[in-house]
């Protein structure tokens, strides 16, 4: 107490309202600056570059302090904010200049990854969305909210359903309950921004009062939330976060829509990962190459179709039967492409007026956008296609609104409204007589400084404005001494005196009091046009809506005219047939020149339920995997596909297990990876899904991998769902399955051997190969041709003693069967120099090791890598 009575009183103003917001770097403004103290002046120093000093406030110890100019707030807030802060933006609630003694000062918002609204800290292509988990006792509500747009999404579901919508739709900031944060931790891991929020705003009672106060509704069965009790929890946890942190202008959240499991085709985070659906490398995601959108609110909803694909086979088609109307009809897709290429943002635009966020210049782009709605709405309505003429019937150009922008808002209005000349001439009366006072009273400052120039012979008197002590005349020194008597000196400078007379004072009042009045009018009518525009945020974010649905669709067209993409046909039945199929992203990759070799692909659950598919390394079994599933997601998105025709069963789940690494973190092996996913996918199988298996069984020894492999294709043809599976495999021994089981056929990748090389020709053929090119795949990666030589000698002799095809019917003799083998190698006898026993011979091992992926071996490749060790150590 002691201490705070020597504080001065800014700092005591400082340090109570930072006791309000501890967890946040407090960015106080004082004049024109933001500054911050202590602690977060250290955090800001670091993070934003800027100088760190200290400086005495009363206190005993000096206290650190760094700041930055109020006008560069966007330039450094964002940094602060995307290096994971909580910004607390306190501003002075009252005018400097009309105050007598300290300031009045409040946080005006409280900035969060989750809540971030500034253009600087948006992607324009993603949502920026804030997630909110209510963990109840044995399912999960989870409610996503942008803020920037208005989305506000809510569901419930299991652990795995939370972590795939978490995975999907990836928040910048998740809340829960604070008794939450290990569970949260062990479930979803520690890759997401969290905040946790006290228990009681976690209550039935309180979150339906707070969210039916916010749609001033009397219950929330009109957004189809029945029966979603941990789900409106969530929400209204969502609703409270955003009171909490300064953000009371909401109309622009106007519904709440609910996300169910079974309108979408399901896809776990693994599947998500191992199909490479986004993700920042631009040559290797899907969604890269998909969106070829034309507008922000276009590309963030394809990414929600990618994520999400539709189950619904009706739905479906309406987007398939658009996107052909489209293709024929060439001149109306690119003429609607263009108009909501122009519009702009309206998503976002919208959102901005309740925000307080938008200018002038925005506003003037909503009008824009509107217009272009009116556009829009005409082409489809006129169409032959009743999906568009049913989205052109929704849109609204709201002509009121529309006119009134149109008509106060100047045609280059400023970018801030507080620079004056954003409202039109002949608005408003006195608006206009103000501004020929203020023009025509410059003018005569003008005259004034001429005049004075001849009657003094001062050739270089000029007249200039500063706050102190309004116009002036500035004459210099070299012509003092012509200065008329009737002047009044104001200021003596180094190279000049400055001036004022009666008759420049007069103006100035007439002068600066206009421009006053003209920023207060134009301030009102600005605000007062904002007040109206607030009324027509529903139907602008519908239009937001439909014109990203509409460049979802002609995006579609565009990428199938460009790339020969052609209409998949989607049946209620069970077969899966790719004629001359292509995988979407490697295509667009390969170099120039190169043609890419396309294959025909045939499921089915009464034929040909399960492939075994073996081929050499490098031959490209994964991308044949991959793009059965990229073609079937893509079909169910409402997109054409890579292929001359697609027959696609309508798909409920997609699964994959392809590649696999350590899970350090948790302490599992990349075995114990592989064997997790597997289990997901083996308990959680239907008739209608399709499944994807890449190399099961790798991550451990080589019969154990042999008869796990075998089990899961075994018990993958043997349920009664009889799902579609593809199974790559090294493990030529599961060719066997084909003889033993009616619905397992083999197929391999061709190649071709000319001398001692291999070429793949990336070709699907029935039947299986008996050979994975091991070693040709080392010569072609550069391994030494000793060793090469070696390893060639190595594998003769192994298939001279191989007596017999290996099946897990074998057993244990099988195990035994292979040690007699390595044992019956002919060694080459080696000698060491005994100086080279503890320095060279281990090192080298040590390099060998480190260069293998044991991922990746073949069991050939690994006992030819174990032989070569243990020649360096005998």
């Amino acid at each position: 107490m002691a201490k705070s009575a020597t504080e001065t009183p800014l700092m005591q103003q400082h340090n109570s309202i930072k006791a309000k917001y501890p967890d946040a770097i407090l960015l106080f403004r004082v004049g024109d600056f933001y500054e911050t103290f202590g602690q977060d002046a250290v955090i800001a120093s670091q993070v934003l570059g800027i100088t760190l000093t200290k400086r005495n406030n009363g206190n005993a110890a000096s206290a650190e302090l760094a700041g930055f100019p109020h006008h560069a707030m966007d330039t450094y807030l964002h940094k602060l904010v995307k290096a994971g802060y909580r910004v607390a933006i306190c501003d002075q609630l009252e005018d400097p200049k009309a105050t007598k003694g300290i300031v009045k000062r409040g946080v005006t918002e409280l900035v969060t990854p989750g809540v971030a609204t500034s253009d600087k800290l948006l992607e324009h292509n993603s949502n920026n969305f804030l997630a909110a988990l209510h963990f109840a006792d044995h399912i999960t509500g989870i409610a996503f909210l942008d803020i920037s747009t208005g989305e506000f999404f809510v569901a419930e579901g299991d652990k795995e359903y939370t972590d795939k919508l978490l995975q999907s739709l990836q928040p910048a900031e998740v809340i829960f309950q604070r008794n939450k944060q290990k569970f949260f931790k062990e479930n979803y891991g520690v890759s997401f921004f969290t905040y946790s929020l006290d228990e009681w705003i976690f209550a039935d009672v309180y979150a339906n009062e707070i969210l039916l106060k916010h749609f001033g509704t009397h219950s929330l069965k009109g957004f189809g939330t029945d029966g979603l009790t941990a789900g409106i929890i969530a929400a209204g946890a969502i609703l409270h976060y955003l009171k909490d942190t300064e953000h009371p202008n909401l109309q622009h959240i106007t519904s709440l829509q609910r996300i169910t499991k079974e309108e979408h085709l399901w896809m776990d985070r693994f599947t998500i990962r191992n199909l490479e659906l986004v993700g920042p490398n631009e040559n290797s995601c899907l969604y890269k190459i998909l969106n070829n959108t034309v507008s922000p609110m276009g590309a963030r909803l394809m990414k929600r179709w990618l994520l999400m694909p539709l189950k619904d086979i009706n739905k479906i088609n309406e987007r398939l039967q658009t996107v052909a109307y489209f293709i024929k009809d060439v001149t109306l897709k690119n003429e609607i492409t263009k108009s909501i290429k122009q519009a702009g943002d309206v998503e976002r635009l919208a959102a901005k007026v309740p925000l307080k966020k938008i200018n002038p210049r925005e506003v003037l782009q909503v009008a824009k956008g509107l217009q272009q709605t009116k556009i829009i709405k005409a082409f489809c309505e006129a169409s032959n296609n009743e999906y568009l003429k049913r989205l052109g019937n929704s849109l609204n150009p709201c002509d009121y609104i529309l006119q009134k922008i149109i008509t106060e808002i100047n045609e280059n209005p400023p970018a801030a409204a507080n620079k004056g000349g954003l409202i039109a001439t002949g608005i408003h009366a006195e608006l206009d007589e103000l501004r020929a006072i203020a023009s025509g009273g410059k003018n005569y400052l003008l005259e004034l400084q001429q005049k004075e120039a001849q009657a003094t012979g001062i050739s270089s008197l000029k007249i200039s404005f500063n706050n102190v002590f309004g116009y002036y005349l500035e004459v210099t020194n070299l012509h003092k001494n012509k200065v008329p008597e009737t002047w009044i000196r104001k200021q003596t400078l180094a190279s000049a005196e400055r001036y004022i007379t009666p008759e420049l004072k007069v103006y100035e009042e007439k002068i600066v009091g206009a421009e006053d009045k003209i920023f207060e009018i134009e301030t009102q009518l600005f605000q007062a046009l904002l007040h109206e525009l607030q009324d027509f945020i529903a139907p602008m974010q519908v239009n937001a809506h439909v014109m990203a649905i509409i460049d979802c669709l002609t995006c579609f067209a565009n990428n199938a005219l460009q790339y020969q993409y052609h209409q998949p046909t989607l049946h209620d039945g069970f077969e899966l047939s790719l004629k001359e199929s292509r995988h979407p992203v490697i295509e667009r990759n390969i170099p120039v020149g190169e043609v890419y070799i396309t294959n025909d692909i045939l499921l089915d659950n009464a034929q040909q339920q399960l492939i075994i598919l073996t081929g050499p390394n490098m031959s490209g079994k994964s991308a044949i995997l991959r793009q059965t599933a990229l073609i079937t997601l893509m079909a169910h998105m409402g997109s054409f596909v890579p292929a001359t025709s697609a027959k696609i069963p309508l798909t409920d789940k997609i699964f994959t297990r392809v590649g696999a690494s350590d899970n350090i973190a948790g302490g599992e092996s990349t075995f114990m990876v592989e064997m997790n996913e597997t289990a997901s996918i083996i308990n959680n199988l239907t008739d209608r899904s399709l499944i994807l298996l890449d190399e099961i069984g790798r991550g451990t020894s080589t019969y154990d991998g042999i008869s796990i492999a075998w089990s899961i294709a075994e018990y993958i043809h043997q349920s009664i769902h009889a799902p579609k599976t593809l199974f790559a495999t090294h493990y030529h021994e599961l060719n066997e399955l084909e003889n033993k089981f009616e619905r397992i056929k083999n197929y391999h990748i061709t190649n071709k051997e000319i001398g001692n090389k291999i070429i793949f020709l990336r070709k699907l053929a029935p039947g299986g190969s008996t050979h994975s090119f091991g070693i040709h795949v080392a010569r072609m990666a550069g391994m030494p041709p000793a060793l090469i030589e070696r390893a060639n000698e190595i594998l003769l002799q192994l298939e001279r003693k191989n007596e017999g095809e290996v099946t897990p019917e074998k057993g244990v003799a099988a195990t035994a069967d292979i040690s007699n083998k390595v044992k019956a190698l002919t060694m080459p006898k080696m000698q060491l120099n005994i100086f080279d026993a503890h320095s060279i011979t281990f090192e080298e091992i040590r390099t060998i090791l480190a260069t293998v992926d044991i991922n990746r071996l073949t069991p050939v490749e690994a006992l030819l890598k174990l032989q070569e060790i243990k020649e360096k150590v005998n």
